[in-house]
């Protein structure tokens, strides 16, 4: 995401989630917790646009994505969106399906790491909100259910066919979008869809921890590690290793890099400034 910016100011209000920024770790909370924090057509523009924006915003280097109350999210508001799309054209769906995989799209290719406090239930397009995300810290109550084909959709929504076998493997993905049972913390930490599983009620401290972590660090470094694992994933070895090449080349010219030869000889923490 370009940081040029036209004439529209940053948007100073958000009305459907709340967000926050402490020394360069964002917050952002989905606050329905009396439906779950089921997402509105609101709450996914709001998401979007969101992350747009602080893709731009070079103070932002790590977001915590969590949400209020008993679950994480339940996904898609049953009779908010679910209701609504049954009165819809073709290409009114469509407009909406899109932007459903361009919130995806914008956590996997916004330049800071996104983390995912999970605790209750991440279903639906909550499941695929975390599981696009770079990690998942989640407490031993937390259940992700892929549940599309539930309700009668294709279980790839939302990018969930592309990122979930590079995440588990094709079987499992398989089994999981299919399905769409259940995989509770202990089966989700075992097939590597959890980062990082905390004691009960802790993952939203644990997520902050790691947030912290990634903000305090090379930034820069950072964003291009999480660029390239999203832009090799279907390149061929060589393709990729040329793309590694130029990438550290750059990074070989920038001021974390002699910043840390400057630290190690002079035996001191590196001072790192996200270039």
């Amino acid at each position: 995401m370009s940081p040029f910016t036209g004439s529209a100011p940053r948007t100073p209000d958000w009305q459907h989630l709340r967000f926050e920024v402490d020394d360069g770790v964002a917050t952002v909370t989905l606050a329905r917790p009396d439906k779950l924090n089921a997402l509105t057509f609101g709450a996914y523009a709001d998401l979007r646009d969101l992350l747009a924006e602080l893709s731009r915003d070079k103070s932002v280097r790590a977001l915590v994505l969590g949400g209020e109350g008993r679950g994480f999210c339940s996904g898609g508001d049953v009779d908010e969106i679910i209701g609504a799309t049954l009165g819809m054209d073709t290409a009114q769906l469509l407009d909406f399906n899109r932007m459903t995989g361009q919130v995806v799209r914008a956590i996997r290719e916004c330049p800071f790491p996104v983390v995912a406090a999970v605790h209750g239930v991440a279903a639906g397009a909550g499941a695929v909100l975390a599981l696009a995300s770079d990690f998942r810290v989640a407490d031993p109550s937390a259940r992700f259910s892929f549940l599309f084909t539930r309700v009668g959709l294709s279980g790839g929504d939302m990018g969930a066919a592309y990122l979930l076998p590079r995440v588990v493997g094709l079987g499992h993905a398989t089994r999981i979008l299919m399905l769409g049972d259940p995989v509770r913390a202990p089966e989700a930490e075992r097939l590597g869809l959890i980062s990082e599983l905390t004691d009960e009620g802790k993952a939203p401290e644990a997520a902050q921890a790691l947030a912290r972590r990634l903000a305090d660090g090379p930034a820069l470094a950072y964003a291009q590690t999480k660029a390239l694992l999203t832009s090799e994933l279907d390149m061929p070895l060589a393709a990729a290793v040329e793309l590694d090449a130029a990438t550290q080349a750059l990074l070989m010219t920038g001021e974390d890099y002699k910043e840390f030869h400057a630290a190690f000889t002079q035996k001191r923490p590196p001072k790192w400034r996200g270039r």
